[in-house]
């Protein structure tokens, strides 16, 4: 008798600025995910927060010629219940209402920035009693919001650089907090990703415009001081039996690239002009490497996290500094988390496949 395949909804899109690359991230995964083992459930969630019953087409979900995907309003409406009683079940909004439309063992909430990596959806499924892949609640919502990250690395001694939070009652810097942290300083919404909303500001004439732009994505915002550095990367892995292992390292260079002199990677360099330089494994000596591994997985557990986590560092003359963690990482066929595990040697397949693995095993513990 063939053993029943494994239920698993790819939740995706979402209302958050990152909803495109949600979109393309779900693409990948519903390519890998071993048919032979799973059954695949798309659910993609519109801008405006609608869940709909999608056919499931990867080739629906990538960047073509520029263009972003979206969730568009064709589909299917329904909705999770918040009731560990229904096991899972994916119901009907519309007619007739309440129909069971899938039952799922797991969910993959391939979700960016908020409203899905937050800890919201988390808290939703917690409710419902469905296993999901990744953190919770707390280490999604701590790994969201940049502030309370580097508060719990600090309180754990790990290597932070220097920012200031401003909180909306708070329109500036201080002369004195200018003097301390220099030029120049990188402005970024507190809880948000994929460098957007993200400014180098070079003099401080151009403060408060980077701080306005920063604010149309977040009232809170971070000005950090710039770190000099090589940007490092490391993927951090929870296994069905429990174990957390540290990925190989990757690096990434923009620097020389036309257009990116000044080394800023930001949301044109990752997705749309794939001129960014990856390195995986990453070309530093066999000590650096394993103390970056070392640390990466004291980060992913100064926050509590569990599943999986990118951890992203700056590499000084001084030794590494823990720039912040990523819940989520994404998962199109350029993203560095499947990279540096594939360098590891686990495929991508194999991947997917142990992210689902743990948290049905984590379900039953």
């Amino acid at each position: 008798m063939t053993a029943r395949r494994t239920r698993v909804a790819v939740v995706y899109g979402g209302r958050s600025n990152e909803h495109a690359i949600s979109c393309v991230s779900a693409g990948s995964i519903l390519r890998n995910l071993d048919p032979r083992r799973f059954e695949l459930v798309a659910i993609g969630i519109t801008p405006e927060g609608a869940w709909l019953l999608t056919d499931a087409d990867p080739a629906a979900l990538a960047i073509h010629q520029g263009r972003l995907p979206r969730v568009s309003g064709s589909g299917t409406e329904l909705a999770l219940p918040a009731d560990p009683r229904r096991g899972g079940q994916m119901v009907s909004l519309g007619r007739p209402a309440g129909q069971v439309l899938a039952s799922v063992d797991v969910v993959f909430p391939v979700l960016h920035g908020p409203y899905g990596e937050d800890g919201t959806i988390q808290g939703l499924l917690e409710l419902a009693g469905v296993p999901y892949v990744g953190a919770g609640v707390l280490a999604s919502a701590v790994g969201m919001d940049k502030e309370f990250t580097k508060k719990l690395l600090a309180a754990d001694g790990l290597p932070i650089g220097d920012h200031v939070v401003l909180r909306p009652d708070r329109p500036t810097l201080e002369p004195a907090e200018r003097r301390r942290l220099g030029l120049p300083v990188f402005v970024k919404p507190a809880r948000g990703g994929s460098s957007i909303g993200v400014s180098r500001v070079s003099t401080w004439a151009e403060l408060p415009a980077a701080i306005a732009g920063a604010r149309r994505h977040d009232s809170k915002v971070l000005v950090e001081a710039a770190v000099h550095g090589r940007e490092l990367e490391c993927g951090v892995l929870e296994f069905p039996d429990g174990s957390v292992e540290a990925s190989a390292v990757g690096e990434i260079r923009v620097e020389g690239v036309k257009g990116r002199e000044d080394g800023f990677y930001d949301f044109a360099t990752k997705y749309l002009d794939d001129v960014a330089e990856l390195d995986v494994p990453a070309k530093v000596d066999d000590d650096v490497a394993e103390e970056v591994r070392a640390l990466a997985i004291r980060a992913f557990r100064a926050i509590d996290c569990r599943g999986l986590a990118r951890v992203d560092f700056f590499l000084t003359d001084s030794g590494p500094i823990v720039n912040e963690l990523n819940t989520m990482p994404g998962f199109t066929r350029i993203s560095m988390f499947p990279r540096m595990w594939a360098a590891s040697g686990v495929d991508y397949p194999a991947l997917l496949a142990a992210m689902v693995d743990t948290a049905l095993a984590r379900a039953k513990r």
